[in-house]
């Protein structure tokens, strides 16, 4: 039934002609927030000078490692080492010291003092082992690597390595190589480059991102607001890291994806606020006061509830036992909290203040106030006529580009992730070309004392070990004795799991596996094991947030299925990219023959809340006006009409954000780049705009049933004002 009031371009007239009736909680919240603007201003001052003050300490205070699995063999060997071997742990650092000519020169010599003196002055080297030969001496003798025992947390070694690689190199001159090496190392020179890559990316997205701003809200000033809110949530959630950083470990890459969080959202979230409020004004007599309250009692609602999305889909993540992926997830949601309380309380009570004003600076070509855009209302109409056309063709595209991902396989990233100039790198490469491709990667066997000699006999007859060597017995008489094995292939290869499992399987009980190499395969083998669960966890809970938020379960279960296909896709599209190396040239980077195994359970989390996000706005736009109406064509063509331009323009700015990251830096950032990136294009482009409309056309009123024993039992959410 075709009703004259939607036509194209025309803003709807369903909307009832008397007064609205009293704002609800939001409603009187926004209104509060400009009866007391000065008192607003004032506590969100106090609030980001009070921990922004902290935030310039995020970078040194943050931690570099926590990539494990707690509980896990490997992390108790790690801890056992710790407090048994002298420090003789995974995080210990090696240093190599490679010479054109034996070790036992002088000048050599000297070099090798000078490295061991270095490392034994700071207070987180326990001791300084020397070169032994027949063990850390290389066969042709012109290869030494000296071991600094850890003496600190994971996390402070990777500082001791931040502090100690540069002057150990600069030892390096006339034939000496002198580099560190090992796991702290490798995560020191992992996070400096990503945080260079990190910050490249987000100077690059800057002017992109302004850009679209103004074009999207046609009016500088209103192109400001964004960012009025991302400063205030990125200061305060900075400061806020550093705060909690001094209870517990904190990841840097925690900063990193909350910037990211932050803009994106506190884009998004203006846009929908901003655009609403020039709505509510314009050809109405309605004071500032009342038309923040109108924002807030609709396009506010949406907002809180796709913050809310957000919050749980990120805390699912916290169902893997890894310090590095709760401490992400949890800087990521705090970002998420403080753009979220900035966007209901800072910005109402800025655009009250702002007025008119709001529309300051506009572009030449802007009709001020303009909410219902008349492209994508006659895209609506135009879905609406031919559904199964469009719906079809969008489906075909989704599940093609998301077909490869049968064959995505997963693995911990390899040492070429860092540059090769790099120390962890360089001195990587020196041992495998003295010692053989495993060592890096060697192996540490920790079993009681009584049964060393059997152990090391067995260890020596396993597949895939190269060579054993002693066992040491604890210095302290805990009865422990340490035997390390040097696997027969590189730490990343994928025979070296089977090796570990084999021990793992046939050594006696009470015998622990582990080393640096192993701390990845067990990690590993926790993310595919967890993947499942927060995937489960995350569309569950996302399904019962929009299920209370709209009272409809059919639509709240098929828009909640629908981000399945954007997330299916962009995984897709990463296999064939970084596993099979299609656009590597581009890109400039050499694939791994796999993804990184962090990837699915983060990525999967990261996406399904930015896919909720414009789920939650278009849906929300559509139970607004069907509220109004009645009417499912005025629901589904005035929700585009009303929110399309917001998902476009939000689309965009994510997408120009998450794309710089492909573009530079080492092989993680553009891992998150392109896939974060073709995830929002997809999902924008094809299932919001197109196939969840498609799918309101086909079910109707069906979309919005609420059954009678439903209704008893959800809270009563209303989109509409008053």
């Amino acid at each position: 039934m075709n009703h004259p009031d939607t036509a194209v371009g025309r803003p709807s007239t369903a909307t009832p002609a008397g007064p609205p009736g009293p704002p609800g909680v939001l409603g009187r919240l926004g209104a509060w927030s400009v009866r007391h603007v000065k008192a607003v201003l004032v506590g969100w001052l106090l609030v980001v000078i009070g921990l922004g003050a902290f935030a310039p300490q995020v970078t040194s205070a943050l931690s570099g490692a926590g990539w494990q699995a707690d509980g896990s063999q490997s992390v108790k060997v790690r801890q056992l080492a710790e407090q048994h071997f002298a420090g003789n742990a995974s995080t210990a650092l090696q240093i190599v010291v490679a010479a054109d000519r034996p070790v036992t020169d002088p000048a050599v010599q000297q070099v090798i003092a000078k490295a061991g003196g270095i490392a034994a002055a700071d207070p987180r080297i326990s001791a300084v082992v020397p070169p032994q030969p027949g063990a850390t001496i290389s066969r042709d003798g012109r290869t030494a690597i000296l071991l600094a025992g850890a003496k600190a947390s994971p996390d402070d070694m990777v500082r001791a390595a931040d502090a100690l690689k540069g002057p150990l190199n600069a030892l390096s001159a006339d034939g000496v190589s002198v580099h560190a090496t090992g796991a702290s190392v490798l995560w020191s020179d992992f996070n400096t480059a990503n945080h260079d890559a990190m910050m490249k990316s987000e100077i690059m997205s800057w002017p992109v991102t302004l850009a679209i701003l103004v074009l999207a809200f046609g009016s500088l000033v209103a192109a400001g607001l964004p960012l009025l809110l991302t400063m205030a949530g990125l200061a305060a959630s900075a400061g806020s890291l550093v705060l909690i950083s001094h209870l517990f470990p904190v990841s840097v890459w925690a900063m990193n994806f909350a910037m990211m969080f932050a803009l994106a959202l506190g884009i998004d979230y203006a846009l929908f606020l901003v655009v609403r409020f020039r709505s509510a004004r314009m050809g109405r007599s309605m004071n500032s006061a009342g038309a923040v309250a109108e924002t807030m009692d609709t396009a506010g609602k949406a907002v809180l509830l796709s913050g809310v999305t957000v919050l749980v889909s990120l805390s699912a993540v916290m169902l893997v036992p890894s310090p590095a992926f709760r401490s992400m997830a949890g800087g990521i949601m705090l970002a998420v909290l403080f753009v979220l309380a900035a966007t209901l309380t800072l910005l109402p009570a800025v655009l009250g203040k702002l007025g008119h004003r709001v529309d300051a600076l506009a572009l030449p070509w802007v009709k001020t106030g303009e909410h219902r855009s008349p492209r994508f209302a006659a895209w609506g109409e135009r879905l609406w006529r031919h559904p199964l056309r469009y719906g079809a063709l969008a489906l075909a595209a989704l599940i093609a580009l998301a077909a490869p991902v049968i064959g995505l396989r997963t693995a911990m990233p390899s040492i070429t992730v860092i540059p090769a100039h790099d120390s962890a790198r360089a001195g990587y490469t020196a041992v495998q070309q003295a010692f053989g491709p495993g060592a890096p990667g060697t192996l540490q066997i920790i079993t009681p004392g009584g049964q060393a000699a059997s152990v090391g006999a067995q260890i020596a007859h396993t597949p895939g070990i190269a060579g054993v060597m002693p066992a040491q017995s604890a210095a302290d008489g805990s009865g422990w004795s340490m035997i390390q094995a040097v696997p027969s292939v590189d730490p990343s290869s994928p025979q070296l799991s089977s090796t570990v499992h084999t021990l793992r399987a046939e050594l006696p009980h009470g015998t622990l596996v582990g080393g640096a190499a192993v701390e990845n395969l067990d990690l590993q083998h926790v993310l595919t094991q967890k993947t499942p669960l927060v995937i489960g966890v995350v569309m569950g809970l996302g399904f019962l947030l929009l299920l209370v938020a709209l009272r409809a379960p059919l639509i709240s279960a098929l828009g909640t299925a629908a981000s399945l296909l954007s997330t299916g896709a962009a995984f897709g599209v990463a296999r064939l990219v970084f596993q099979d190396g299609h656009g590597s040239g581009l890109l400039g980077f050499k694939p791994q023959g796999f993804l990184d195994g962090w990837a699915p359970v983060f990525f999967f989390a990261m996406i399904f809340a930015i896919a909720m996000d414009y789920t939650v706005f278009l849906l929300a736009s559509a139970k607004e006006h069907y509220e109004r109406s009645g009417d499912p064509k005025e629901a589904m063509v005035g929700a585009l009409a009303h929110s399309g331009r917001v998902i476009f323009a939000a689309a965009g700015v994510m997408v120009a954000v998450f794309f710089t990251f492909a573009l530079s830096g080492p092989l993680p950032p553009k891992e998150m780049g392109v896939v974060l990136g073709v995830a929002v294009l997809l999902d924008a482009a094809l299932v919001r705009l197109v196939l969840l409309p498609v799918i309101l056309r086909l079910t109707g009123r069906a979309a919005w049933h609420t059954p009678a024993w439903l209704d008893r039992v959800l809270p009563r959410v209303t989109f509409s004002h008053g």
